[in-house]
């Protein structure tokens, strides 16, 4: 099974470079890098683990 190329993608709410992308057009991977180290290295993880963090951190209020 030949890989996709990673389509990366920052967050509509970035508004500077000092942020995560995030490619997830992979149905079996969703990978997430840093803007700042693009070449440091990826976080890899199976597209349900990363749907429950989305959910979590858009339900959570962190204080301060």
């Amino acid at each position: 099974m030949q890989s996709m190329t990673p389509n990366w993608r920052t967050s509509t709410y970035t508004k500077s470079d000092s942020c995560v992308e995030v490619a997830d057009n992979d149905p079996t991977n969703v990978m997430v890098r840093d803007t700042k180290d693009r070449d440091g290295g990826t976080l890899t993880f199976p597209p349900s683990s990363w749907a429950a963090f989305v959910e979590f951190a858009t339900e959570v209020r962190l204080p301060g």
